[in-house]
């Protein structure tokens, strides 16, 4: 099993070829690609590779599919005796990305087996 652990959107997320990801909202249009470079670790076939912080030369591309809101936070503060209630709500600002490949050094050691959009209209029946 090939994976990669990546920072994006002030986060590490561990992504694998092949299945997509909600990070945070990328200033990209749907339907485009996108790479991220700032790799931390590469783990292709339990050989491992770890960046001080980050690999040289590792890069792992994705296709945005589309954007989307995350689910609702509520937040309520209440002061007791006081009569005091504030509530309000926040929804996230996210991006759906699917990974397609990861590259080290150039070459690419692992690549997703579906294609892009026949996961993309999987994914929106299925909601």
């Amino acid at each position: 099993m090939t994976y990669a652990i990546v920072e994006t959107g002030g986060t590490q997320i561990r992504v694998e070829p092949g299945r997509f990801y909600d990070i945070n909202l990328l200033p990209v249009d749907p339907e485009s690609n996108y790479t991220i470079d700032k790799v931390l670790l590469v783990n292709n076939e339990d050989e491992v590779t770890v960046g001080r912080p980050f690999i040289e030369g590792a890069t792992v591309e994705g296709t945005v599919m589309r954007h989307r809101r995350g689910k609702k936070v509520i937040v309520y503060k209440m002061q007791p005796k006081k009569k005091t209630r504030k509530k309000r709500g926040h929804r996230q600002e996210l991006t759906r990305l699917m990974i397609n490949s990861i590259s080290l050094n150039g070459s690419v050691i692992a690549a997703a087996e579906v294609d892009v959009a026949e996961a993309a209209t999987e994914t929106t029946t299925a909601e």
